[in-house]
């Protein structure tokens, strides 16, 4: 039994229980991300009281404090319902594991703002001479001086930071610009730019690139920089904030690719 505590902090006995706003408050969640917890399995749903109000005891706060503490550090809701029913031992070495993701995800974060900070302060290696190439052949195929700007500030970001697999996804790019349907397809990606967002071209678009993915990659993923790094959703989110057409189409191609 817990003994009597000041005013305003919670305390419990064998017969003594609060509500579920009262824990949502001690606990700081909201009494909606609780019903979350509760319709995805996370926590017992507690029995209602003779007030017909649910009533929660100390077993709920924690439950509850646990989960909020891993889905705080990233885990996924899904991943922390199955700990539920870990072991002990089994739910320790799941937190080893955590902690390595975060640690990684640190670790990555910071050499990325590492060669971030390089870039703000001018210190950019050269482009290998084949882009370069690449770049004058933009312009000679016709995409706007835009778009090659674009491309050239891209591709600076991702050699300075990923220099070892930057080759690789520039090789496939090089490659897919190189065979004129689908080079077709990046000109109306480009010239799309200027389009109103609900403009139906854009939703055919979508639909046509989403096709050459597939036909090009098949079951496979399109070369990536990895997991833990943050520049994919920067470069993406460079060329979606330059046009609203740019960004529903980045969200329409996703939706089709992953439905």
């Amino acid at each position: 039994m817990l003994q009597p505590c000041p005013r305003g902090k919670v305390k419990w006995d064998d017969d003594r229980v609060i509500t579920i706003g009262q824990l949502a408050r001690y606990v700081g969640v909201s009494i909606k991300t609780i019903r979350v917890y509760h319709d995805k399995g996370l926590l017992p749903e507690p029995d209602r009281g003779a007030s017909r109000y649910r009533r929660c005891g100390a077993n709920d706060a924690i439950g509850l404090i646990k989960i909020r503490t891993l889905a705080e550090a990233g885990v996924p809701l899904a991943r922390i319902r199955d700990l539920r029913s870990a072991t002990d031992e089994e739910f320790q070495q799941a937190l080893r594991e955590i902690d390595d993701e975060l640690t990684a995800r640190i670790r990555g974060l910071r050499a990325t703002q590492g060669c971030l900070c390089q870039l703000a302060a001018g210190h950019l290696a050269p482009l290998p001479t084949e882009v370069g190439v690449y770049l004058e052949d933009l312009a000679r195929w016709g995409f706007t001086s835009r778009w090659v700007d674009l491309q050239r500030d891209l591709w600076i970001l991702v050699f300075a930071t990923h220099p070892d697999r930057a080759i690789t996804l520039f090789h496939d790019q090089a490659e897919t610009l190189a065979d004129p349907a689908l080079r077709q397809l990046f000109l109306d990606y480009n010239h799309a730019h200027d389009l109103d967002a609900d403009d139906p071209r854009i939703d055919d678009l979508a639909r046509r690139v989403a096709e050459a993915t597939r036909e090009r990659y098949g079951l496979d993923e399109p070369p990536e920089l990895d997991a833990a790094s943050e520049i994919p959703a920067l470069i993406q989110g460079t060329v979606n904030a330059s046009s609203p057409a740019w960004q529903r189409l980045d969200t329409l191609i996703r939706a089709q690719l992953d439905a």
